[in-house]
């Protein structure tokens, strides 16, 4: 895939997880794969409502050079997916509002509804422990659980949501339906 197509995948997935309150000013990340060296992801100023080519950068894992202070603060657990996960094109780091306050209480999120039951079934929240460390530990955490549980979604108590594809518009579209099961289990619960 040519880099402006690319580009412009990310520049129109990223507006729409923006506009549903999955990615915020300043908050997420989003990276795609260019080989098995390279990816691009969003620099650490990057307002996802506004992706434009100077918000992303290209990053070659075999040379650490000043590019990588300048890329987002997730980078180091987006390229530790791509070491140990060949299936995955793209990553992505978001916080949906209700599937991280539902993290909160829950241990485990089991959706009710046709679509969720049907697309995601359930769902383990990984508890991080400690928030002092948990970058420190994330990049390993991470890749652990996706390589222990076969799942391209991570819950984190209190965090946010980890996914990766072989497709950004698929795993978008996992995102929203995650939430979406969330928010109606909230809604059932409060009635």
């Amino acid at each position: 895939m040519d880099s402006k197509h690319l580009f412009e995948e990310i520049r129109t997935v990223s507006l729409s997880m923006f506009r549903k309150n999955f990615l915020g000013v300043y908050h997420g990340s989003v990276s795609a794969r260019i080989s098995s060296n390279s990816f691009i992801i969003n620099k650490k100023e990057a307002i996802f409502d506004e992706i434009s080519s100077t918000s992303l950068i290209e990053l070659d894992v075999r040379v650490k050079d000043y590019r990588w202070n300048m890329s987002s603060m997730d980078t180091p657990i987006h390229e530790q997916i791509y070491q140990e996960m060949p299936q995955a094109k793209y990553v992505c780091y978001t916080m949906p509002p209700y599937a991280t306050a539902y993290s909160l209480s829950h241990a485990k999120l089991s959706p009710r509804d046709y679509f969720g039951d049907l697309n995601i079934g359930d769902l383990e929240v990984y508890d991080p422990g400690s928030f002092h460390d948990w970058y420190d530990r994330a990049p390993y955490e991470i890749t652990n659980f996706f390589k222990d549980s076969k799942n391209q979604l991570m819950l984190i108590k209190g965090h946010g949501l980890f996914t990766y594809d072989r497709d950004m518009t698929e795993m978008a579209k996992k995102i929203a339906l995650l939430e979406n099961s969330t928010r109606l289990l909230m809604l059932n619960s409060s009635a």
